[in-house]
């Protein structure tokens, strides 16, 4: 399945460039707050580097194709369990995904086939308007594929914890899919 970054809408477009800015907003902020004292500690970051026995176009599918994705969430025990809503995701840029029963919520900032997705992320019961990054860029290596994954903008405390779910809700289902 191939997907093109073509006949992307204006509607699309002006989305990806509200969130993408809405994040640089929202950085920025933090790094004001920080700088004047307001807030004590510096933001968290994610970085994980996942590799995995396949092309980077396959991961790429199994992480952009819904009906591929929901394969990935079974293997890994989340299934719908988490919420009502299908799975649902846009191919194209700035278009939107719902991932675990609408548990994860988001648009696509940056699509490149078999090298990057860049999503504006957000769990559903994060404080309204409040969407962290998370950038997946895919490398070749031998026969397989490393991501190279970070995920920033996301509330203080909850790296840990977002930290062990993309282990236990991407990598290792995606890993088990993908062999």
């Amino acid at each position: 399945m191939e997907t093109r970054m073509t006949g992307i809408t204006r509607r699309n477009a002006i989305a990806a460039l509200g969130m993408a800015w809405a994040c640089i907003n929202f950085s920025r902020n933090t790094a004001h707050a920080e700088s004047t004292g307001e807030i004590s500690h510096g933001a968290d970051a994610i970085h994980q580097e996942p590799a995995f026995d396949a092309k980077p176009q396959r991961v790429y599918d199994a992480l952009t194709d819904a009906r591929q994705f929901d394969k990935v969430i079974e293997i890994g025990g989340s299934s719908k369990a988490l919420g009502i809503q299908p799975t649902q995701i846009s191919s194209q840029l700035g278009g939107p995904f719902i991932l675990f029963g609408g548990h994860i919520i988001g648009r696509h900032l940056e699509l490149i086939p078999a090298r990057r997705i860049v999503q504006a992320w957000r769990v559903v019961d994060w404080e309204q308007g409040v969407y962290s990054i998370a950038r997946f860029e895919l490398k070749e290596s031998g026969a397989g594929t490393k991501i190279l994954f970070d995920h920033t903008g996301f509330p203080n405390g909850l790296a840990a914890h977002l930290a062990d779910g993309w282990k236990g809700h991407y990598w290792d289902p995606l890993r088990t899919f993908l062999s």
